[in-house]
């Protein structure tokens, strides 16, 4: 291919620094804030997305939480570390189980 026939590159990436195209950071976390990845059994629906969101966002220092039905998993931001135990019992009293970390 001569140089008038290649193709342009691209200006952006979805790509971290590190070359990965996650480098474990959510795109809504700000700085100084934790990104933690739970396991979520017993969510089928919307439904269940909403009753764990709405419980686990109720910890202090809980800034974002996105619940995925269709993957178990529960990505929640915080401005510290959260305790597993604090987690456990928020997604408990939304009548799921918490699995552990993802």
């Amino acid at each position: 291919m001569t140089a008038e026939t290649q193709l342009p590159q691209a200006t952006g990436s979805c790509c971290s620094p590190s070359g990965s195209c996650h480098d474990g950071a959510d795109a809504g976390a700000q700085e100084g804030e934790v990104t933690t990845v739970y396991q979520v059994s017993g969510m089928t629906c919307g439904h269940c997305e909403g009753a764990v969101s709405e419980e686990v966002s109720g910890i202090e220092g809980v800034t974002s939480v996105k619940a995925v039905a269709s993957t178990g998993r529960v990505t929640v931001v915080s401005a510290a570390p959260l305790s597993d135990d604090d987690v456990r019992a928020a997604v408990d009293e939304a009548g799921y189980e918490l699995v552990g970390r993802a």
